[in-house]
C-alpha cells in the first residue's frame, strides 16, 4: 500500500512495507541492495551453453590460435620415408639384416632392393611374413637408427673389402717424451707409410693395448700386424635378457625343486630306495 504526504512542507515520500514505514533514504538503500544482489547472481545453465554470437576479439600484440582435438585434421600429407645411403660395412640388404641379428637374415630374399627395405610399412612387413611382431618392431627401430647415422661397431669404417676391414696402429710423436697411438682403418694390403694422412680414418670402439696390440669388439689379430674385423652375425644386435632359474619371481621355487630332485637322485644312487 502506497501513499504520499506533505507534512511540514518537507515533501518526504513514505512507503508501507510489511507494516513498517520507511523514509526515502531507506528506500534508496534497499533498492541498491537489491541491485547488488542481482549483479552477483550466478547465471543460469542455459547461458553457459548458449553459443557466442559476437566475433572473438584479440588483444593487440597477441596472436590468435585455433586448435583441434585431432592433429590429423590439419596435417600436411606425409612425406615418403627417407632412404639412407649404404656404408662400406653395410653395402646391401643381406649384410644389414646380418649385422642387426635376431635371425632377420632369413628374411633377406623378401626385400628385392635397398629402397624396399627402408620404405615398407609395418603392415607390409607383416604381409611379407616378417614374424613375430617384436621382430618387425626391432627391424623398424634399426631402420630409423640407420637413417639417423647411429651405427653399431665398425659403422665408421671406410675401407672394407669382401666384408673384412684391416686395422693398423698409427703412432704420432708429440714430443721427445710423448707418443700417441691410434687405431686407423687402412685399405687391404697397404701399409700406413704408403697412405696419405688425409686417407687415414680413426676408428671408434678400438684401442691400442701396450704397444702394438689392437683390442676391441670382433677384432682378430692379423698375420702382418694389426687386426682384422669381419662382418659377423649379430655384431650390432641389441641383446635381449634371459631368465635365470625361472626369473626373479620363481627363482627360489625352481632352485628348491632342483635341489629336491638332486638329493633324491643321489639317494637312489646310494641304494636307499
Amino acid at each position: 500500500m502506497l501513499w504520499a504526504s506533505d507534512a511540514g512542507g518537507f515533501g518526504l515520500w513514505t512507503i508501507f512495507l510489511g507494516g513498517m514505514i520507511a523514509e526515502e533514504e531507506d528506500i534508496a538503500t534497499a533498492i541498491l541492495q537489491v541491485a547488488r544482489m542481482k549483479s552477483i547472481r550466478v547465471p543460469s545453465l542455459g547461458l553457459l551453453f548458449r553459443p557466442c554470437t559476437a566475433a572473438p576479439t584479440v588483444a593487440p600484440g597477441l596472436r590468435a590460435q585455433a586448435r583441434w582435438a585431432h592433429k590429423n585434421a590439419l596435417q600436411a600429407p606425409q612425406q615418403p620415408p627417407a632412404i639412407p645411403p649404404t656404408i662400406p660395412l653395410v653395402p646391401d640388404v643381406e649384410t644389414f639384416l646380418t649385422v642387426i641379428g635376431r635371425g632377420l637374415r632369413q628374411h633377406a630374399p623378401k626385400f628385392p632392393t635397398w629402397d624396399a627395405l627402408f620404405s615398407l610399412t609395418s603392415e607390409q612387413l607383416r604381409e611379407l611374413g616378417v614374424e613375430p611382431p617384436r621382430a618387425r618392431r626391432y627391424l623398424l627401430r634399426w631402420r630409423q637408427r640407420f637413417r639417423e647415422g647411429r651405427y653399431g661397431i665398425g659403422g665408421d669404417l671406410q675401407h672394407v673389402e669382401n666384408g673384412v676391414a684391416e686395422l693398423k696402429v698409427l703412432e704420432v710423436v708429440k714430443d721427445v717424451m710423448t707418443r700417441e697411438r691410434h687405431v686407423v682403418n687402412v685399405p687391404a694390403g697397404k701399409k700406413i707409410e704408403d697412405i696419405p694422412a688425409k686417407d687415414l680414418v680413426k676408428v671408434r670402439g678400438f684401442k691400442v693395448d701396450r704397444i702394438r696390440t689392437i683390442v676391441g669388439p670382433y677384432a682378430l689379430p692379423a698375420k702382418n700386424g694389426g687386426a682384422r674385423v669381419a662382418i659377423t652375425e649379430g655384431m650390432w644386435e641389441d641383446r635381449r635378457g634371459h631368465k635365470v632359474d625361472g626369473g626373479e619371481r620363481r627363482r627360489a621355487e625352481v632352485r628348491f625343486k632342483r635341489g629336491v630332485a638332486e638329493r633324491k637322485a643321489l639317494r637312489e644312487k646310494q641304494g636307499f630306495y
